[in-house]
């Protein structure tokens, strides 16, 4: 019976003449050539000569360290994500979805700058010269030294940079920009690699500013390469629910400043404005107290914000019970209610649960959690909560109330606002100082909690 043959490709190959060979051998048996036999798609390791240094190295004392000094954009919250203002050269990526802000903030920020006798180049890949003025004239961001350009080729932004001489320079955006020497279109992994590379060289050489804006994936990371994220010297990420004028920005990465920073901005026809205070926005009517509200005090970054909860209960004869929320995370929602139902004899199990929070804001901190038990604790009484009280703490599966922290911060802010008493978790006064004119008042677990709250609903 006959054998099929197999060919096997050969591993090895002279670099000379071709000649095959299945392992590595030091001399060609073809040409007789020494050391051309070498393994087919191998990398070769090439090594490079030193040259001679034309800008020595100089002690880490010797440095200017003014070259690094940050100037300020104008606007107070973009200034507070940077750490005080953008840095000669530096090279900022600005990432959000699609029609949350973006531009809009960048072309005010490049309109302060514009008059502050900068000048600024502002490079649209998306929209024409003619959209971006209309957007300009619309948030009051006419300057006389800002130059618009719109363009989607390398060659000709960098040309555009040489020629203007830009002190700041807005690309909006990386994606929407192609090189002519890669192949692919514009938005693609090599053309964005390509783009922001250049980019990056042009301003170190020039120590020109430079924005740059993103797009992002469904799940919300950055678009393009990891790369990206790395090439770049600043990462802000642009967030906010699309049905919210709220808009928050935090600094992913910063090689200037701290990344536990947050601006907010009020995002309106006439503009988008910055917030020094945003706490407002997610308080109703001090005046109105009702039943199913609980305030609590979560940190974005290192800045507190006092944020109302909402509950509603309604019974229902249904075998499931609805669980609806807004602003806040469903899942932990559902835990709350079962530890209000088994360790503080809440009655939620026959009731639909409407939770949400006021202004639109977005809670994800578990120190939000004792506010939420508390506010569906008081719809179920239909008694309203002590006027003038916040609570903050983790509700855990056993029923305990965890600390949390920065609890001096978000007492601090409460006190502020004109808020006399706290709810926290045991242990936490002894973390620092507490405001003079509020009572605070430590509690072990859900149950003390609720009965603190809402006595009647406890028999009490």
């Amino acid at each position: 019976m006959a054998t099929k043959a197999t060919t096997r490709s050969p591993g090895y190959r002279c670099s000379e003449c071709g000649w095959p060979a299945v392992k590595w051998v030091g001399r060609c048996g073809e040409c007789q050539a020494w050391g051309t036999v070498n393994e087919v798609g191998a990398v070769k390791v090439r090594t490079t000569a030193a040259v001679v240094v034309d800008r020595p190295a100089v002690r880490i004392g010797d440095v200017d360290a003014r070259h690094a000094e940050a100037r300020t954009t104008g606007v107070s919250e973009f200034d507070r994500v940077l750490g005080g203002g953008l840095v000669r050269g530096a090279v900022v990526l600005v990432a959000g979805e699609p029609g949350i802000g973006k531009s809009t903030l960048l072309l005010d920020v490049a309109a302060r700058a514009a008059r502050e006798d900068q000048t600024v180049l502002y490079v649209s890949g998306e929209e024409s010269a003619a959209q971006v003025r209309l957007r300009a004239e619309r948030i009051e961001a006419m300057a006389k030294n800002l130059f618009l350009a719109a363009e989607t080729d390398l060659a000709t932004v960098l040309g555009q940079i040489g020629q203007i001489g830009p002190d700041l320079v807005v690309i909006d955006s990386v994606q929407s920009i192609a090189s002519g020497e890669v192949e692919g279109s514009a938005g693609n992994v090599s053309q964005v690699r390509e783009v922001a590379a250049s980019l990056i060289q042009m301003a170190k050489a020039r120590g020109i500013s430079i924005l740059l804006v993103g797009h992002v994936t469904k799940d919300g990371s950055i678009a393009g390469p990891r790369m990206l994220e790395h090439l770049v010297d600043v990462v802000i990420q642009f967030e906010g629910e699309r049905h919210s004028r709220l808009r928050l920005i935090r600094a992913v990465k910063n090689r200037y400043g701290p990344t536990d920073e947050v601006g907010c901005f009020d995002l309106s026809d006439v503009g988008i404005v910055g917030l020094p205070d945003p706490s407002g926005l997610f308080l109703s009517s001090r005046d109105l107290i009702v039943p199913g509200t609980c305030v609590t005090v979560t940190l974005e970054g290192r800045r507190p914000l006092v944020t109302e909860v909402q509950a509603l209960l309604s019974a229902t004869t249904a075998a499931s019970p609805r669980r609806t929320t807004s602003g806040l995370d469903g899942s932990r929602v559902a835990m709350i209610l079962a530890v209000l139902d088994k360790r503080a004899d809440v009655p939620v199990r026959q009731a639909d649960c409407y939770v949400s929070t006021v202004g639109g804001v977005r809670v994800s901190e578990p120190a939000s959690d004792l506010a939420i038990a508390l506010a569906i604790a008081s719809s179920v009484s239909d008694r309203a909560l002590p006027r003038g009280m916040v609570a903050m703490g983790e509700v855990g599966l056993a029923g305990e109330i965890r600390a949390v922290t920065g609890i001096p911060r978000r007492l601090a802010e409460a006190a502020r606002l004109g808020f006399a008493k706290a709810v926290v978790p045991a242990g936490s006064l002894g973390n620092g100082p507490t405001p003079e004119a509020m009572r605070v008042v430590e509690v072990c677990d859900i149950r003390e909690a609720v009965n603190l709250g809402v006595p009647q609903l406890m028999g009490a």
